[in-house]
C-alpha cells in the first residue's frame, strides 16, 4: 500500500450496508450526505496508482486516478445523490441500500487499476442491481430480476475466463488498452459488451429496467451500461468491431422504441440506442471520438435520469405505464411535463441542451476520419431518436388525447430532483466548456457553429413533421413486442419442458432396466451366499491354504514384475 486514501466507491458501498440500521432524519441525511462525501473523495484522488497491494505474484491496484476515471466516478457519485433525492421518501430501504452498493461498485470499477478489482466490483454491481429490480416487490419484477441476474452472471463468467487467459498471456493484471486478437482479449470484450446491452444479449435491459420501482429504474439507468462504456474506452479504444456493434445498437433501440407502448420500455430501448452512439465513438477511437463517447455518457446519465424521473412520477401518481392509458397530463402535472420535455430535447440533441454538445462530437469524429457511411447512419439515427424519445414519449404521455386523469405533480423531493437534473441539462448545453474541461483529452471543438446548429435544427424539424404526418401509424395499441429474450423466456421454456419429458422417459427405461438387474444380482447373491449357497458351504483347511497361497503369489508377481 503506497498511500492511505479512502476509496470513494467503498464509501458508497459501506453507506448502503449501514443504511438499513438508520431511521427518520438520520436516514435521509445519510442518504444525501454520503454521495457528496464520495464526490469530494473522487477529486482528492491524484493521478496514477494510489493503493497497491501484492496478491500472489501480481500487483493489485484497487484505486487509481486519471481524467477518465474521475469523469465517470464524478457522474456516478452525483447520480447516487440524485437518485436518492428522487426516491427519498418513496423507495424502500432495501432498494436504496442495494442502489448505494450498486453505485459504489460502479465508482469502484471506474477507479480500478487492475482487472481483478474490475471483476470484483463488476460482480458486486450485478448483485446490487438485481436487488434494485427485485425490491419493486412484484412477481413480474422478481422474475425479470432472476433473468437479469442469469445474463449478468453469464457475462461475469465470460469476463473471468477472459481475464485468466489474458493474465496467462501477459503475466500482468494491469488494466490498459488491449487489442482484440487473443482468446483472452476477445472474451474480455464480450464480457464488457454484455453489460453494454450489445447484441445478441441486449433484451435483458428492456426486460428488467421497466420492472423496477419509480425510483429504482432511475438508478438502473445510470450505472451498468455506462460502466461498460467506461471499461470499453479504457480497454478497447479504436477496436473497429465496435463501430458495427454500436451502429446495430443505435437502430435496434430506435426500432423497438417506436414499436413500444409502455413508456418506461420506450426509454429502456432508448438507453440501448444511446449507448450505441458511445460504442460507435469508442470504435472510431480518435481523441475526438473518445472524448465524445465519454461526454455523451456523462450527459446521457443526466438526461436519461430526468426522463425516467418524469416517467416514474407519472407511474407513481397514476399507477399507469401504458401510453394508450395516458394523455392530457400537462393540465395537472405541469412541472413534470416541462422537465420531461427538457429531457426529451436533451436526448434529441436540441441546441442549448447537453445532448447537443456531446453527441455532435461523435458525429464530427466520424466526419474527420472520412467515415461517411458511419456519419450518415449516425445522423439518420439522430432523427430516429427525436421520433421515439423526443416526441413520442412526451406526446403520448403528457399530450395527445385527454385520458381524464388529473393527478398532481409528485411529492416535493421528486420535484426538486427533476428540477435539478433539468437545470443541468440546460446548463451543460449553454456552458459546454465546463464539461469539456474534465474530459480525458484536450478538447479542440466548438459545437455552436452555424453549420452544426442549422443542420441539427433542420433534422429535428423534419423529424417532427414526419412524426405528425405519420401519427396514425405511431399510435400504440395494447400489444407486446417480441425481442431476443423470447428465446429463453418462451421458446427456451418449451425446450426445457420437452427435455424434461424426454429424460423422464429415459429415466423410466433406465430405472426399469436397473430393477431387473438388481433382481438378477440379488438372486445371484442368494445362490452363492444364502443358506444353501456355494459361498456358505464349509471348505477344508487345505483348500483355504491353497487359495491364500495363490493370492499371495499373484500379489508378489504384480508387485515385483
Amino acid at each position: 500500500m503506497t498511500n492511505e486514501v479512502l476509496p470513494p466507491g467503498l464509501v458508497l458501498v459501506l453507506a448502503g450496508l449501514v443504511l438499513p440500521f438508520l431511521r427518520g432524519q438520520a436516514r435521509s441525511l445519510w442518504l444525501l450526505a454520503t454521495p457528496l462525501v464520495a464526490l469530494v473523495l473522487v477529486w482528492m484522488v491524484p493521478d496514477g496508482p494510489v493503493l497497491s497491494i501484492g496478491f500472489l505474484d501480481y500487483t493489485v491496484v484497487p484505486l487509481q486516478g486519471d481524467a477518465l476515471a474521475r469523469l465517470f466516478a464524478t457522474i456516478f457519485s452525483f447520480m447516487a445523490f440524485g437518485g436518492a433525492l428522487f426516491g427519498l421518501h418513496q423507495s424502500r430501504t432495501v432498494e436504496l441500500a442495494a442502489a448505494y452498493v450498486y453505485a459504489g461498485s460502479a465508482v469502484g470499477v471506474a477507479m480500478a487499476g487492475d482487472l481483478l478489482t474490475v471483476f470484483v466490483f463488476w460482480e458486486i454491481m450485478a448483485i446490487g442491481s438485481t436487488l434494485v429490480v427485485w425490491a419493486a416487490g412484484t412477481d413480474t419484477a422478481y422474475r425479470s430480476s432472476m433473468r437479469y441476474l442469469a445474463v449478468h452472471l453469464l457475462g461475469g463468467v465470460i469476463l473471468m475466463i477472459g481475464i485468466i487467459a489474458h493474465v496467462g498471456d501477459t503475466g500482468s493484471l494491469g488494466f490498459a488498452a488491449m487489442t482484440p486478437g487473443t482468446v483472452g482479449t476477445w472474451m474480455i470484450l464480450a464480457g464488457f459488451l454484455v453489460n453494454a446491452g450489445a447484441p445478441p444479449l441486449s433484451a435483458w435491459l428492456p426486460d428488467a429496467y421497466p420492472e423496477g420501482s419509480p425510483g429504482g429504474t432511475v438508478f438502473l439507468s445510470a450505472f451498468t451500461t455506462k460502466t461498460a462504456v467506461y471499461v470499453l474506452i479504457r480497454g478497447f479504444p479504436g477496436a473497429e468491431i465496435l463501430i458495427f456493434v454500436g451502429l446495430y445498437m443505435v437502430f435496434y433501440g430506435i426500432i423497438y422504441a417506436l414499436l413500444e407502448n409502455d413508456m418506461r420500455r420506450i426509454l429502456a430501448y432508448s438507453i440501448v440506442n444511446q449507448v450505441g452512439f458511445m460504442v460507435t465513438g469508442i470504435g472510431i477511437g480518435t481523441e475526438m471520438a473518445l472524448n465524445g463517447a465519454a461526454a455523451h455518457a456523462f450527459t446521457h446519465i443526466i438526461y436519461k435520469a430526468l426522463l425516467l424521473m418524469s416517467a416514474g412520477s407519472v407511474l407513481y401518481m397514476t399507477g399507469r405505464r401504458k401510453c394508450s392509458d395516458l394523455g392530457g397530463l400537462f393540465q395537472s402535472m405541469p412541472l413534470t411535463t416541462i422537465c420531461g420535455a427538457i429531457g426529451a430535447l436533451a436526448i434529441s440533441s436540441f441546441p442549448l441542451t447537453s445532448g447537443f454538445i456531446s453527441k455532435s462530437m461523435i458525429n464530427q469524429a466520424a466526419a474527420d476520419q472520412h467515415m461517411m457511411i458511419a456519419w450518415f447512419l449516425l445522423t439518420a439515427a439522430s432523427a430516429g431518436v427525436f421520433l421515439h424519445a423526443g416526441i413520442k414519449y412526451p406526446w403520448f404521455v403528457f399530450f395527445q388525447k385527454d385520458s381524464g386523469l388529473r393527478p398532481p405533480d409528485p411529492p416535493m423531493n421528486m420535484r426538486i430532483a427533476m428540477v435539478l437534473f433539468a437545470f443541468l441539462c440546460v446548463a451543460l448545453g449553454i456552458w459546454p466548456e465546463t464539461l469539456y474541461a474534465i474530459l480525458p483529452f484536450p478538447v479542440d471543438y466548438v459545437p455552436y457553429t452555424m453549420l452544426h446548429v442549422v443542420q441539427m435544427l433542420q433534422l429535428l424539424l423534419f423529424s417532427g413533421l414526419a412524426f405528425f404526418l405519420l401519427l396514425p401509424m405511431m399510435k400504440r395499441t395494447l400489444t407486446i413486442t417480441l425481442d431476443v429474450d423470447w428465446f429463453y423466456r418462451a421458446f427456451g421454456k418449451q425446450v426445457g419442458h420437452a427435455l424434461v419429458l424426454f429424460f423422464s422417459g429415459v429415466n423410466r427405461e433406465v430405472i426399469g432396466g436397473a430393477r431387473h438387474r438388481i433382481a438378477d444380482v440379488a438372486a445371484w447373491l442368494f445362490r452363492h451366499y444364502g443358506p444353501q449357497g456355494v459361498m456358505a458351504r464349509t471348505w477344508p483347511a487345505s483348500s483355504m491354504v491353497l487359495w491364500v497361497l495363490l493370492v499371495l503369489v499373484a500379489y508378489l508377481l504384480v508387485y515385483f514384475v
